[in-house]
């Protein structure tokens, strides 16, 4: 089987690197010949981070070069999303290879929810189109399922973001003071910004701190905070010097369709979990910690944590449990492998 695996990003991306990347290793160990087409490069991903926007020539270039890739003889395209962002499906629509698009973001909502009235009338409907002509859709939780069902999907498959298991090793709970930690990216640490009175409360007179990992330095202010960069390499240690592991989000369209990843490296490494209860955060979070929507019961659950160690501790060993039990790649690749070759 021949497979051409279109991504947006190399493995710098999150969401490049956890839906398809890890999962390489496996389908080449079963007999899938795996040729790698990222539409942009890791550089082009650090400056859209640092500068906010990408150089439209190195964009053109990249639609170009991706154009080109598409005429390769393959028994499957694996997709990312859509072909061409901002463009319309077109690509998709015409492919003679059948392919499967996997989301694990409302991406849909760029379209049909963009400030420009002319984007919606004339692109809101694009995902809606990729999802209908593939040949599987693959959504990393119901609310994108859910998506390209209405679309008219041939075949939804639900394949939850999922973390290889053998890279999170389990420590000792760091030493004082209580640390809220947070991971995440640059674009996504301004949900942050939501918690800064509470953070403030909690680590009142030195009695917490908290400590972030990718985002960026202005996340939280006023506030007894670290801020390391991010680096696969590393991620694992930092999660293990936090005491609790925090998920805030706004209850809103974009947000419903986030895959909860980060709550799931927190809870790999043993750490019990605060998240708001938005799209699958609550799925993943019960048993394994709190739920949380406003002020005051972000500020109970934290202060709760604070001051009980022993409910940390069973929250944390519960939150492993379950992680181990549902998601990690040693539970999914064989099912996606199937899936995969069942597409064709």
């Amino acid at each position: 089987m021949r497979l051409l695996l279109l991504t947006r990003y190399e493995d710098l991306s999150a969401a490049s690197r956890l839906r398809f990347y890890q999962y390489v290793p496996f389908l080449q160990a079963h007999g899938i010949q795996v040729i790698h087409a990222p539409l942009l490069s890791n550089a082009d991903l650090s400056k859209l981070y640092r500068d906010g926007r990408r150089s439209i020539a190195s964009t053109v270039f990249a639609y170009l070069k991706r154009a080109a890739k598409l005429f390769g003889k393959y028994d499957l395209l694996w997709i990312e999303k859509e072909l061409f962002p901002m463009l319309p499906a077109l690509g998709e629509a015409r492919s003679r290879t059948p392919y499967v698009v996997d989301y694990d973001d409302a991406v849909f909502h760029n379209y049909d929810l963009h400030r420009s009235g002319i984007i919606r009338r004339i692109m809101g409907g694009k995902i809606d189109k990729v999802m209908r002509h593939a040949a599987m859709v693959i959504a990393g939780n119901s609310y994108l399922a859910d998506r390209a069902r209405k679309a008219g999907a041939k075949r939804v498959e639900i394949v939850p973001t999922v973390i290889d298991i053998e890279r999170y090793s389990v420590a000792g709970a760091p030493p004082p003071p209580f640390t809220i930690g947070w991971i995440g990216s640059p674009s996504t640490s301004k949900y942050l910004q939501m918690l800064e009175p509470v953070l403030k409360d909690v680590c009142a007179a030195g009695r917490a701190r908290v400590l972030t990992v990718g985002a960026k330095e202005s996340a939280v202010n006023g506030i007894r905070a670290e801020n390391r960069a991010w680096a696969e390499e590393r991620e694992v240690r930092d999660i293990q010097a936090m005491h609790v592991g925090i998920m805030p989000l706004p209850d809103e369209p974009w947000e419903r369709g986030k895959c909860g990843y980060k709550l799931l490296q927190y809870m790999a490494c043993r750490l019990p979990v605060v998240a708001s209860s938005v799209g699958v955060n609550a799925e993943i979070v019960e048993g394994c910690g709190f739920t949380a929507d406003t002020l005051d019961e972000w500020r109970t659950a934290l202060l709760t944590l604070r001051d009980d160690s022993a409910l940390r501790t069973e929250l944390g060993a519960a939150g492993r449990r379950k992680v181990e039990q549902k998601y990690t790649l040693q539970v999914t690749a064989s099912r996606l492998l199937e899936l995969l070759r069942s597409a064709i």
